[in-house]
């Protein structure tokens, strides 16, 4: 390798290009097995933010959705669960229309559900029935959607018939493999599936009708998750109660802990259809669990409680499923981009059956992560992760720091890891440092800083990324005049408050992200609608709260240049509310610009879109903070 030469920070050029990113990167989810064939979902941008089905065979691997199928559910507006196989028999949700389909082998789709406004979710197959178990999310009533359980016919010969109904919500049908028992999730408003949520078991009788409802567990302090039969019958699930998503059972008609552990075996279920828990063979359950931010895998003796940690490269891990010997699940480590990985439990031998995409680059321009905590305020500990410039060609001048592009993750409840992400490593490999957040709220460190922002939503996440900010300039690390924070939906919010309430940053970029808290108070979908009730406080009661923490009422704080990024489709925070902001900051001349995507939701799947957004932020802060970019300006429209 040649010796780096010395170049402005920021104007590095970089083979991690926005082409790479948005047309030749896949995301992966969904996976799912039968028999010895492995399935998955495959979000290509370069087929137009198609959902692809692919499988695994011995033979080979192959699509199996034709086109222009894409296998995508909209319930909650975030979907999962999407399509489940048996048999080789693929079920799945099609986006276009919501319905979902039959797919046998060398056919093509066939429609089982009526072409109404109901849309589906979680599907379950009920092998002894032939039918489906899935969500229900009804839109053909007035109002709110209505939620429920309902059992679909495998080859569309009768009607959706309801199983379980009256709650606000459901998750997380799940069979035992006899189908004599049944058991589900459900909760009602104000709550979130990760503040709380009541297990149901129910026998289940031959014609497929539930029987009288057990509650297991669960409450409105207490989120349960991830209910999963055992081969014997034993109904498994994942509870908050001591502080952490740890391992329980119902067995002999109590419930039983398996794994006490300061840690955490679970996500916020913000789609359907993770896992971090499987059965394999012997009585063992495969597991993943999340300390201090990093998941590693382990093997459970589930007679004993023995445990056995499985080392690999990896510090994010779901979509976790077994089979005899064989487990199976998407994976991503700090040099290792998302993969769909086979593990042999027998030899812990793993092979990776499908990259995200493929690294055609010297990993000199990798710029590995650094987990960090910093003070706030009232002494408490912050976490993230801090990423220095990297690049295999450059260096920055002796004399100079690099920029510093704070990132504040969506949700609010969700939480950044240190897997290797291609759309940080595009920022690093031109100059640019970068601080990901994971602010009070987060989650992946126990339930008690999950529930840390309660109340504190556009104050204390906003305090996190400020003061993360000030931490990395007082150890030297970054230029305190060239300072950048960013973010989506949620994290566009932070953002947003963090250009307006206070002083540290120079520029910022929002993607789809609320200026408005009433607003999204008064209309957003059904599953966020009373959301904000524990992050900010009841509406219309805390309405002046609502108005001092929205950055709209408070346009004329903000007094440095922002890019706006919007969905023209966006059901979850719909373009009204970034184009009322840009507004007021045109006519106060703030530089300012703005990009509205027709056709997009609430994020943006097709590749030109991926691809432009990208490159004109980073042309965004290449005008701003006086550096020139590797973007060709003659493609990106004059803004400024």
């Amino acid at each position: 390798m040649s010796a780096r030469k010395a170049s402005p920070y920021g104007s590095w050029k970089s083979p991690i290009t926005a082409d790479l990113i948005a047309a030749e990167t896949i995301g992966l989810s969904g996976v799912w097995l039968d028999g010895a064939d492995v399935y998955w979902s495959e979000l290509r941008g370069a087929e137009g933010g198609r959902n692809a089905l692919v499988r695994c065979t011995p033979a080979g691997i192959e699509d199996v959705l034709p086109l222009p199928y894409s296998a995508r559910s909209r319930v909650n507006e975030y979907g999962g669960g999407a399509f489940a196989v048996v048999d080789s028999v693929v079920y799945f949700v099609n986006n276009s229309d919501q319905r979902i389909y039959r797919l046998p082998p060398s056919s093509e789709p066939v429609p089982i559900t009526p072409p109404d406004a109901r849309r589906y979710a979680d599907l379950v197959i009920d092998r002894a029935r032939h039918r489906l178990l899935t969500v229900c999310e009804d839109h053909r009533v007035d109002g709110e959607p209505s939620h429920s359980i309902v059992a679909v016919d495998a080859m569309g010969s009768m009607p959706p018939a309801t199983l379980a109904s009256g709650k606000d919500f459901y998750a997380a049908p799940r069979l035992s493999d006899d189908g004599r028992l049944v058991a589900f999730l459900a909760w009602d408003h104000p709550n979130m599936p990760w503040d709380g949520t009541d297990l149901y078991i129910s026998s289940m009788d031959a014609n497929g009708e539930i029987g009288r409802l057990r509650h297991v567990a669960g409450a409105a302090d207490e989120s349960i998750i991830q209910p999963i039969f055992a081969p014997d019958g034993t109904l498994y699930f994942l509870s908050d109660r001591t502080g952490w998503w740890n391992l329980y059972r119902f067995h002999d008609d109590a419930v039983e802990p398996l794994l006490p552990r300061a840690a955490e075996f679970g996500a916020p279920p913000w789609v359907f259809g993770l896992s971090t828990y499987a059965f394999a063979s012997n009585g063992r359950i495969v597991c993943a669990y999340n300390e201090q931010g990093r998941w590693q895998l382990a093997v459970v003796d589930g007679a004993t409680g023995a445990w056995r940690t499985i080392a690999t490269p990896y510090t994010d891990i779901g979509y976790l499923q077994a089979i005899g010997d064989r487990a199976v699940f998407l994976a991503a480590g700090p040099t290792a981009l998302p993969a769909i990985v086979e593990l042999d439990l027998s030899t812990e031998r793993m092979e990776v059956l499908r990259h995200s995409a493929v690294i055609p680059f010297d990993t000199g321009y990798l710029s590995v992560p650094e987990a960090i905590e910093y003070e706030v305020s009232a002494g408490e500990r912050v976490h993230a992760f801090f990423y220095r410039p990297q690049s295999a060609e450059a260096i920055g001048p002796a004399h100079e720091r690099p920029p510093l592009l704070v990132m504040s993750h969506g949700g609010p409840t969700s939480t950044t890891s240190s897997a290797l992400n291609l759309k940080i490593q595009y920022w690093t490999s031109r100059g640019f440092a970068v601080l990901d957040v994971n602010y009070r709220g987060s989650s992946g460190y126990g339930r008690a800083y999950r529930r840390r922002l309660d109340g504190g939503w556009g104050v204390l996440d906003v305090e996190d990324c400020v003061e993360g900010a000030r931490h990395r300039v007082a150890a030297g690390e970054v230029d305190e005049s060239r300072l950048a924070i960013r973010g989506g939906s949620a994290g566009g919010y932070t953002t947003l408050c963090a250009l307006t309430f206070h002083r540290v940053f120079r520029a910022g970029a929002s993607h789809y992200g609320i200026s408005d808290l009433e607003l999204l108070a008064r209309d957003t979908h059904k599953f966020e609608s009373r959301y904000l009730e524990r992050l900010v406080g009841p509406y219309p009661q805390e309405r002046e709260r609502y108005r001092s923490r929205s950055p709209i009422h408070h346009a004329d704080r903000l007094n440095c240049p922002v890019i706006f990024f919007q969905g023209a489709e966006d059901r979850v925070v719909p373009p009204n509310q970034t184009e009322r902001l840009v507004h007021a900051l045109r006519a106060r001349a703030i530089p300012v610009a703005y990009l509205l995507f027709p056709g997009e939701q609430h994020g943006f799947r097709r590749a030109e879109n991926v691809r432009r957004a990208l490159e004109t932020e980073l042309y965004f802060y290449g005008r701003i903070f006086g550096f020139a970019t590797d973007v060709d300006d003659r493609a990106i429209d004059p803004f400024i």
